[in-house]
């Protein structure tokens, strides 16, 4: 991030979030994007639990099961796995639990002195934003683009892997080994 100066400067400590419903190569761009912004990396996975998942006008289709196949534990492996596979020391960073629809609950999950990052392809990142602003929280906005700039969705993948079209060479090949190991092409297909 850049100072006053002009100079670079890392935060001690950036939060970033995201559903991770596969894992893809366009996620790990943003991870490595926001922790090369600062020392230790907070990972939220939003939608970790049903409980804690809530609808939203400006994205109803991200709370439909069919959009959570996978479990918080699966996902938080393979955002460490990828991490660590690009040489991110698990020092680091840490993976938590984050119901991103639920602020007043932020403070039992994310340290709320951190730079929050983000992207913006739509209206839900503007309101994230906006959600963030309100609650006082220091926010860095990665990059915004059109949504037809978005690049990889989770949404393909899944479609992808259910219609056993290809798909591995849009994830991290760690991602691409949990996906067959944990036998999610079957889970996905039951959907």
């Amino acid at each position: 991030m850049k100072s006053d100066n002009g100079m670079v400067s890392l935060a001690s400590c950036g939060v970033i979030h995201g559903r991770f419903q596969i894992l893809h190569l366009d996620h790990l761009r943003y991870l490595l994007a926001g922790k090369a912004l600062c020392e230790h990396l907070v990972v939220g996975i939003t939608n970790p639990e049903p409980d804690l998942t809530a609808h939203d006008e400006t994205d109803p289709f991200r709370s439909e099961p069919t959009a959570n196949p996978l479990t918080y534990y699966e996902r938080q492996i393979m955002v460490r796995r990828a991490l660590e596979s690009h040489g991110i020391a698990l020092q680091h960073f840490t993976v938590v639990p984050f119901p991103v629809n639920f602020p007043n609950r932020y403070r039992h999950y994310v340290p709320m002195d951190a730079v929050f990052f983000l992207t913006i392809y739509d209206d839900w990142g503007r309101k994230k934003l906006a959600m963030f602003r309100s609650l006082g929280l220091k926010t860095h906005v990665l990059w915004e683009k059109p949504p037809h700039e978005k690049g990889i969705s989770a949404s393909e993948v899944r479609r992808r892997i259910r219609e056993n079209l290809p798909w591995e060479h849009l994830v991290p090949p760690s991602t691409a080994q949990l996906v067959y190991a944990w036998n999610i092409p079957e889970r996905l297909r039951l959907f």
